[in-house]
């Protein structure tokens, strides 16, 4: 797919059915002219309805389709007749989006499990038809409850991107290199900034045919949280990764400060984000020999793994997978 047909954010006006009014129909044949109440209750309105579906990666399908309207219930017959229920619509949404009020930017829900389903607009009840009013003292009730409005206004759908580990780091940090080096995916790679403008996911193979998913996420800058770079577009899809992988390249003056910049812009975001797991990569060490590597070890930052790696050469790549794993099962 294009890269363009990425789309993690949605704005979206729906609005569920009404339900259908009770009928006040009385009954009437050849031989009973005053006969008792018969009014059916009306239907229900349609519900808008989100069905979390694997198959999807993106919400590209609802960005042009900004309004969506349930049926209405259908009103209730003679003869104790029920209307029928408005038919419910379905919008299908990658696992892992979130449901907010526009206006509010509460949290409604998440869809986390494949094939969820949650209902945005409830769909208003039908009216209760003449029949349920009858009491001794009312034998004949000439009137119905009318049926409840449905629901309607501006939803926010956001797309949070599911993986085992996250990449984290600057533009042209080795990120889509690496991605590419240990997957199946094929992500752009070149040499400037922001070659990476959405999130591309890979699978990386393990022993006994085990694996886990990797998510490249476009490079932070310092600043990313308050909207420089690409700014805060793309921090939320960190929010979903169990581990994150730091990645820092061999060519930066002081490795220790850039991690410091990194760690502090998720802390500055999300302070809940320094509670995950996680590991310092130290890419494009074909561009150093290892007595530069043995130099750089003091300086690196106390209590995170860390591991040398070169995605052209292939060096550290096997302990990286091992490291990721141990920390992913730990």
């Amino acid at each position: 797919m294009p890269q363009t047909n990425f789309i993690d954010y949605v704005k979206i006006w729906c609005a569920s059915g009404h339900g259908g009014a009770g009928s006040t129909h009385l009954y009437r044949a050849k031989y009973v002219p005053k006969g008792g109440p018969d009014g059916g209750d009306g239907g229900r309105g349609g519900h808008i309805i989100l069905r979390a579906n694997p198959q999807f990666w993106t919400l590209i399908h609802l960005k042009y389709r900004k309004h969506v309207k349930a049926e209405d219930g259908a009103h209730g017959e003679g003869a104790l007749r029920t209307g029928k229920n408005g038919e419910d619509i379905i919008l299908d949404v990658p696992v892992g989006t979130v449901a907010k009020d526009a206006e509010t930017e509460e949290v409604l829900f998440e869809m986390m499990e494949p094939g969820e389903e949650r209902i945005l607009c409830r769909g208003g009840k039908g009216g209760l038809g003449n029949n349920n009013f009858k009491t001794p003292t009312l034998q004949t009730p000439r009137f119905a409850q009318p049926g409840e409005e449905g629901q309607e206004g501006w939803f926010i759908l956001e797309l949070k991107i599911l993986a085992d580990v996250g990449l984290v780091g600057f533009p042209n940090a080795g990120k889509s290199t690496l991605l590419a080096a240990i997957t199946a995916a094929k992500p752009k790679i070149a040499n400037y900034a922001f070659t990476t403008l959405e999130p591309n996911l890979g699978i990386v193979s393990y022993y006994d045919d085990q694996s886990f998913v990797m998510a490249d996420i476009p490079g932070i800058i310092e600043g990313a949280h308050e909207g420089k770079g690409i700014g805060i577009r793309f921090l939320r899809h960190i929010e979903r990764n169990s581990v994150l992988l730091f990645m820092v390249s061999a060519e930066e003056d002081d490795i220790a400060e850039s991690y410091k910049t990194l760690l502090n812009e998720l802390k500055e975001y999300n302070p809940e984000l320094l509670d995950k797991e996680r590991v310092l990569a130290i890419t494009k060490c074909d561009l150093i020999d290892k007595d530069i590597e043995k130099e750089l070890l003091p300086t690196l930052p106390k209590k995170v793994p860390h591991v040398f790696i070169s995605s052209v050469t292939g060096d550290g790549l096997k302990e990286l997978k091992d490291l990721l794993w141990s920390v992913l099962h730990s």
